[in-house]
């Protein structure tokens, strides 16, 4: 019997989401932890409306429970620390980083995440090790590659930032025409 509720508090949650109406679903999610206390789906669901809705304390409670309720789930880890890095929480993000990484060394979004967590805190050398992590599980996405040349030039190393504008230009070439011109590179701006 309660199988069935839960089924039918999740197909209605699911179809007020599809229709858009995002805060007529959270007392779903809601009716759902009643039902499974602890529940992986209806938490992460619940949380990902409430930050959708600018509810933020509310979305982090609902993320912190549900890496209480899966604390071996790098994704839940990564949610909670995008959501605190969001509100400025460096370092409590920067502890879910890497534990969604210690659970998942290849997330390479929180290798990105990790490093923009300690750039805001100036821990610039450490970012560096993270955005190289991050564009060598990622090499073709540019925002890696974007951030470690920022971090390179503010560590004055300037040669190395260079090297990266370089690296980006093979693939993104506007791109690195418009980092060039920010780090002020004007040689490479023109290429």
């Amino acid at each position: 019997m309660l199988a069935l509720k839960y089924r039918c508090l999740k197909i209605r949650a699911l179809m007020l989401l599809v229709l858009c109406r995002p805060q007529a679903a959270l007392p779903m999610f809601a009716r759902m932890l009643l039902v499974r206390p602890g529940d992986a789906y209806a938490l992460a669901s619940q949380a990902h409306v409430l930050a959708q809705l600018g509810h933020v304390p509310e979305a982090i409670a609902s993320l912190q429970a549900l890496v209480e309720a899966c604390p071996q789930q790098a994704a839940a880890w990564f949610n909670l620390a995008y959501v605190l890095q969001d509100v400025g929480r460096l370092l409590e993000a920067e502890a879910a980083f890497r534990q969604a990484l210690a659970l998942d060394p290849r997330l390479d979004r929180a290798w990105y995440g990790l490093a923009l967590a300690l750039i805001g805190r100036s821990q610039l050398d450490e970012a560096v090790q993270a955005l190289e992590k991050n564009t060598g599980l990622q090499p073709l996405s540019p925002y890696g590659w974007y951030r470690l040349a920022q971090v390179r030039l503010a560590l004055g190393q300037t040669a190395a930032a260079r090297q990266v504008v370089a690296h980006l230009r093979q693939f993104e070439p506007r791109l690195a025409r418009q980092l060039a011109t920010e780090l002020g590179f004007p040689g490479h701006a023109t290429h």
